[in-house]
């Protein structure tokens, strides 16, 4: 049995509804974007639970850099070993809430067993390739001696993980401008994967010091290649607005850290 309102009610019900709808809609488009404060993001209930479902073009990197986690920690918690490969379709638990993969081989078909088995087989070799590129050469320093500045611009952006966060600086540039390795490092991450970071570059300097390079426009390095202090690995490009610049952030056993605090004053 259906109840009906009498039809003034259901025009003041109208009215109020269109009314809330367009001061919504008002209050929405009146905010510049570049004014909106983005928040520091919990990890939600359901990836703590299952875990990061890998994606063409993750590593254990990247993936611990999404979450703010140490590489270290998140290769304890899934059991992985130098050189850390995953592959498509894998999960990697990133909080200690992390139950385990719920597939079951039994599960899964026949043929999404052979159509992972042979991407799996793949993505192993590539990352072998990779990661022995330089594996026998190249041996972490325990700290980072020398700390540069990768792009030449002012900062129109400081580090806060307060009010609107930002987890490292922004700095001005001109498109095509040189983006230079802040330290001496490996590249574990070069892509566009990471959502909201565009191009981005990830190096590691030791086995606690991370840095990333942000809304690039070229890429010249790749996984595994070895970078110099103020090597060019990439260009300054757009991030989809007029202004033009370079994120860059410096983690610390997986936790952002303010920059300013070690590259040296100018």
């Amino acid at each position: 049995m259906s109840v009906k309102l009498p039809l003034h009610y259901s025009n003041v019900w109208f009215i109020i509804l269109r009314a809330i709808s367009i001061f919504l809609i008002v209050t929405g488009c009146s905010h510049d974007p570049s004014s909106v404060q983005v928040k520091e993001l919990r990890l939600p209930f359901m990836v703590a639970e299952k875990g990061h479902l890998v994606q063409k073009g993750d590593s254990l990197y990247s993936i611990a850099w999404r979450y703010d986690k140490d590489f270290k920690e998140l290769a304890v918690l899934n059991q992985l070993y130098p050189p850390y490969i995953i592959y498509p379709g894998q999960r990697i638990g990133v909080s200690s809430k992390f139950t385990g993969n719920s597939l079951k081989r039994s599960d899964i078909g026949r043929k999404i067993r052979k159509a992972r088995q042979k991407e799996f087989v793949q993505q192993v070799r590539k990352v072998k390739e990779r990661a022995t590129k330089h594996s026998s050469k190249y041996v972490f320093p325990t700290t980072v001696s020398d700390w540069q500045w990768p792009a030449s611009g002012a900062i129109l952006a400081g580090f806060s993980l307060s009010g609107r966060v930002n987890k490292g600086i922004d700095i001005r540039g001109k498109s095509g401008a040189p983006v230079s390795a802040a330290a001496a490092g490996q590249v574990v991450y070069a892509g566009s994967d990471m959502g909201g970071y565009g191009k981005l570059i990830i190096l590691k300097h030791t086995d606690r010091y991370l840095s990333a390079y942000a809304h690039n426009k070229i890429l010249y390095v790749q996984e595994g290649d070895l970078v110099k202090v103020n090597q060019k690995i990439a260009e300054i490009g757009s991030i989809g607005t007029t202004e033009l610049k370079l994120h860059f952030e410096i983690r610390r056993d997986g936790r952002p850290v303010d920059p300013l605090g070690y590259l040296p004053k100018r």
